[in-house]
């Protein structure tokens, strides 16, 4: 028995050797604290993948041309990476609206990246005035059959906007033979692009001389298709609970004007501010409807807000 006390006696008293020797070398000094930052944080250099593409057109990564400029892109988006964070999880709540239309419509697959790169899948207002996720311009949008005024503007209108994207994006394919083009035309326009085409005598993107944005477009795109593809191999880390989810909800048709959203919304048991949440596109607190055009506005099932109305 003396024999077990004795060790016990003794490992304890290694043990707290220990802790004290440990506490020393960790203790929160400025110098360990700098020496620990260096060696927990490390900035690496990325290997550019050999094979990427675009919509099933290959990028020339053969070029040291274009594989400088898709490592920059990769950089760039990979060590920003509170933003990186917010495309993964506003990705898993938008995409699953977009990917859908996409495909109706036969537009591949990767164009819901072109919408990450030109809002971060929010509805943004560019200074030239484009808006919505897809950053529609307003007479692009009218074109294409979306109303766009003061009250109503339906570029903020996911379903609706993504749609108008798809005929722009199939009519870009049409006039100017690859989606690689396609795409850059949604940045610098139809026009733009194939006159540079032509007063550069190329038929490739990836041969044209652009200016900053329109140069690094696709490149962008490319970058946020492989990160978003692969998150672990570019170091985020996430559960799926951590990303956004869309809230269910059910449509109300109106086609007549509505002189109060606020006493609307209450009807539904929201407020204001969830009903315009959820539709984005209804621009004043009131809905003029003089033609009687029929609308469908989104109102989220019960159980997924605890505002009052």
């Amino acid at each position: 028995m003396k024999i077990v006390k004795n060790s016990l006696a003794l490992f304890g008293l290694i043990a707290l050797a220990g802790l004290f020797i440990f506490a020393l070398q960790d203790a929160p000094t400025d110098e360990n604290f700098e020496k620990k930052l260096i060696n927990d944080y490390n900035v690496y250099a990325l290997q550019v993948p050999e094979n990427l593409d675009f919509a099933g057109e290959p990028m020339p990564l053969n070029n040291p041309d274009i594989l400088e400029r898709m490592d920059r892109e990769l950089l760039v988006n990979t060590y920003w990476q509170s933003n990186g964070l917010l495309m993964f999880k506003r990705a898993n709540k938008y995409f699953p609206v977009i990917e859908p239309i996409l495909k109706k419509n036969g537009v591949p697959d990767d164009f819901k990246y072109l919408a990450v790169i030109e809002s971060g899948l929010t509805n943004a207002v560019s200074p030239a005035g484009a808006r919505g996720v897809w950053q529609i311009m307003k007479t692009t949008g009218q074109e294409f059959g979306l109303e766009v005024n003061d009250n109503v503007d339906e570029r903020y209108h996911l379903e609706m906007a993504t749609e108008v994207a798809c005929k722009y994006l199939k009519e870009s394919k049409e006039k100017l033979g690859s989606w690689t083009l396609a795409a850059a035309a949604y940045n610098a326009g139809m026009s733009g692009i194939a006159r540079r085409l032509e007063e550069q005598n190329v038929a490739n993107y990836y041969d044209l001389l652009l200016g900053e944005e329109t140069g690094r477009y696709m490149f962008r795109i490319v970058a946020l298709k492989e990160i978003l593809s692969h998150p672990n191999k570019y170091g985020f880390n996430f559960r799926s609970k951590d990303l956004y989810t869309e809230v269910p909800t059910y449509k109300v048709e109106v086609d007549t004007a509505v002189t109060d959203f606020t006493a609307f919304a209450k009807k539904f048991n929201i407020n204001y501010k969830i009903l315009k949440l959820h539709n984005p596109w209804l621009r004043e607190p009131h809905l003029n409807n003089k033609s009687r055009k029929q609308y469908f506005i989104e109102i989220p099932k019960e159980g997924y807000y605890s505002a009052n109305p």
